[in-house]
């Protein structure tokens, strides 16, 4: 029995041994590659449709990008310092006053970007790239360098107009962007962060965005192409390669790219260009209403059917509205053929209407629709009831404007408020060091303010160097704040 059992556990062992050898063959053959991890495969129809489509961006990109430019300018900003706290002496102040307080000069620079439109050296370009720049260079996509004159820009738009001394220049096409559909492939061109012909891709991600507080006449294209510091004043372009709009702002928390950007489309940004090339000036239509949004509540309390149209709130004495009957409590359809939802839409049609023009205007009065033909104005500073007067004493630089309803829908304002709101200050007037754009100036040295006349009459009766205690509205609470030449 003894041999045969050795027997066994050897022709076992030999077959255990034999099994254990196949299974290394088999791995090292690649068996188990099959139930471990399959190679990855890209179908060469994936493969050929991504490369077309990295074909046509470059191709649009290599068309594009001549015609951008990148724009650096210098400012000079004057700062009030003092040589010494020795010199605060009211014993030398009472023989020498203040001539011992020396303005300091600094210069600042800042970068942007710009677009040409026209091959005699026209660049289109935001305001707020150009403004108050003491010099301004333009550097070219293939490294010339021109100094550039401003032509005419315009704050109400974020719209300037650079001309250099060059022609036979590289330009773009113009787009329609009233065209543009919500979710079209964009390109950004600029030059963020100083980094020339930079392209960025995404999509149209909104159109018709107002109420950001970028500018006064917003119709902003939404996109998600990242647009960074620098690319202010570049171009969006379709996948044809044409215009559709001028970078402008972003919206961020840090101070960079987050997914929000927003350009002045071309519908709005050609027709300010030409009138500062042909006139000097953006010539505007005035209608003389003031208009708000139908709610819900307002809808119901007029009997209307639905919130279509804009409301009337006001109409100003003396101007076309009034000369066509148009009255308070109105509610506007349409306007020349197109439908009215919101107020800054026939806000920015109105403006883009030649004075003189004849439009007719659907309206609903009393639950009856009906047609009125009304001829358009031109706005004026006085009509915009702006005041930029330049005063001697420590308001100089400041600009203020009345509070529209639009104002106070868009700052969410209680009816309670009332003053002027600030719509800018000189970065070199003493008031820059105190007051910013959107305070609202409620009381001027303890007198109510309620309005520009009542703000002129009130500034004009303060001496130069003299103190201002102003009360003013900013963010959700009022505070008393001081101007003063010390």
């Amino acid at each position: 029995m003894i041999p045969r059992v050795k027997v066994f556990f050897k022709i076992a062992f030999s077959i255990r041994t034999c099994f254990i050898s196949g299974l290394l063959v088999l791995f090292n053959l690649g068996f188990w590659s099959y139930t471990c991890a399959a190679e990855p495969v890209i179908s060469q129809k994936s493969i050929n449709i991504l490369t077309e489509i990295g074909q046509a961006t470059a191709e649009i990109a290599e068309a594009v990008k001549p015609a951008i430019v990148n724009i650096s300018t210098t400012r000079t900003i004057k700062i009030q310092e003092k040589m010494s706290p020795f010199f605060d002496d009211p014993f030398l102040k009472r023989f020498f006053g203040d001539q011992f307080k020396t303005p300091k000069e600094r210069k600042t620079a800042s970068l942007g970007s710009g677009v040409i439109v026209d091959s005699k050296g026209y660049i289109l370009t935001s305001n707020h790239v150009v403004q108050s720049a003491d010099e301004i260079k333009v550097t070219l996509s293939d490294k010339r360098e021109f100094t550039g004159k401003i032509v005419g820009n315009d704050a109400m738009t974020d719209i300037a107009v650079v001309k250099i001394d060059a022609d036979n220049l590289p330009t773009i096409k113009w787009g329609d962007s009233e065209k543009l559909r919500v979710g079209e492939t964009v390109i950004a061109i600029g030059n963020p962060y100083g980094l020339s012909q930079t392209v960025t891709t995404g999509i149209a991600s909104a159109i018709g965005r107002a109420n950001v507080g970028i500018a006064d006449y917003e119709d902003f294209i939404q996109t998600d192409a990242a647009i960074n510091p620098g690319n202010s004043g570049g171009a969006l372009v379709n996948v044809r390669g044409e215009l559709v709009g001028i970078n402008s702002a972003i919206f961020t928390t840090s101070g960079g790219y987050q997914g929000i950007g927003f350009a002045i489309p071309t519908s709005m940004a050609k027709t300010v260009m030409d009138s500062l090339i042909t006139k000097g000036k953006v010539i505007r239509g005035w209608l003389g209403v003031t208009i708000q949004s139908l709610t819900p509540e307002l809808a119901k309390q007029f009997n209307l059917k639905d919130e279509k149209g804009v409301l009337v709130g006001d109409v100003v004495e003396g101007s076309p509205a009034e000369k066509a009957c148009l009255q308070r409590g109105d509610v506007i359809l349409e306007y020349a053929g197109k439908d009215i939802n919101e107020p800054y839409q026939l806000k920015n049609m109105v403006a883009n209407t030649p004075p003189g023009q004849e439009v007719e205007m659907i309206i609903i009065r009393e639950n009856k629709t009906e047609p009125k033909k009304i001829t358009i104005g031109e706005l004026s500073p006085d009509t915009e009831k702006i005041s930029d007067a330049e005063f001697n004493n420590l308001l100089k630089g400041v600009t203020v404007q009345d509070l529209s309803p639009e104002i106070y829908n868009r700052l969410k304002l209680s009816e309670k408020i009332r003053g002027v709101i600030v719509s800018g200050v000189d970065e070199n007037s003493t008031a820059a060091m105190v007051l910013m754009q959107g305070d609202i100036i409620q009381e001027i040295n303890r007198q109510k303010i309620t309005n520009i006349k009542d703000y002129e009459n009130m500034v004009t009766t303060i001496n130069p160097g003299e103190d201002i205690l102003l009360l003013v509205f900013r963010g959700s609470s009022s505070l008393f704040i001081t101007l003063s030449a010390k």
